[in-house]
């Protein structure tokens, strides 16, 4: 697919998708969304990627939502079909097969601050700037805001960030656990890309049954998690590479996974 928004490039283990609008700070449009999910699809099966970056162009992750691809959205419908695209992206990001990571240079507010929050994990550089403005024009955030928000920061956290809608730094970000990584600025992608590195070297089928564990356990009970957590274990016992992870190890070599 010819990207019009985006630049998909891989880079050894990491494929990077750019969100590419510069002249207008990486806003999302109708056409971004459709396109990130369809890269998201090509890369869901390639198993020389072993993580996903999702970045923005010219030091910039993204100012949200692109205010002027919502003028013609004026009745319900309309708007349901937009929060249905919205839904679908999110949902691509959480069921993807590979670890995904936002590397965010600069503004990071509201829909793109919402993206941020879909993604795996998230590297941050000092000077970015984190926060949901929805209540400074009247209404709510409906791309996930107000629920990924607070099971990362915590209900009152979450709250005073949605009731204020004042951008937070990197600092504060980090210090409470919106961003996992904090670096200098412009280190973000290429700190991301050293966290996929590592990846590379771990059981792929481990990353993703990992994934699918928390994401499923974070919507059940503990008891349930934990049963869950246990079909889990007891599938990837029956797979190659757990077998060679046990092989390599009493033999005190580096594993060779293959992803069976």
């Amino acid at each position: 697919m010819d990207y019009e928004t985006l630049k998909l490039t891989l880079d050894g283990p990491a494929a990077i998708i750019c969100l590419n609008r510069p002249s207008k700070r990486n806003a999302i449009t109708f056409r971004m969304m459709e396109e990130l999910e369809c890269a998201f699809a090509a890369l869901y099966d390639q198993g020389n990627v072993r993580g996903i970056i999702v970045t923005g162009a010219e030091a910039c992750f993204s100012t949200g939502m692109d205010l002027n691809a919502l003028k013609d959205v004026i009745s319900p419908a309309q708007f349901m079909s937009f929060m249905e695209k919205w839904r679908r992206l999110n949902e691509a990001l959480e069921n993807h097969s590979k670890p995904i990571i936002a590397a965010i240079e600069g503004y990071c507010l509201t829909g793109g601050f919402e993206l941020a929050l879909a993604c795996d994990l998230r590297v941050g550089a000092r000077g970015s700037q984190y926060g949901i403005t929805s209540s400074k024009i009247g209404t709510v955030p409906g791309a996930g805001g107000t629920q990924r928000l607070p099971r990362i920061v915590g209900m009152a956290n979450a709250l005073d960030i949605l009731f204020s809608g004042d951008p937070m730094d990197a600092e504060r970000a980090y210090q409470l656990g919106v961003i996992n990584r904090l670096t200098e600025q412009g280190q973000a992608l290429s700190t991301a890309k050293e966290m996929v590195g590592v990846y590379a070297n771990r059981g792929p089928l481990s990353l993703q049954w990992a994934k699918r564990a928390v994401y499923a356990g974070m919507q059940m009970s503990l008891a349930e998690g934990i049963k869950y957590e246990a079909f889990v274990v007891s599938t990837i016992y029956q797979t190659a590479d757990k077998q060679e992870g046990i092989r390599s190890f009493l033999e005190k070599r580096s594993p060779r996974f293959t992803g069976a």
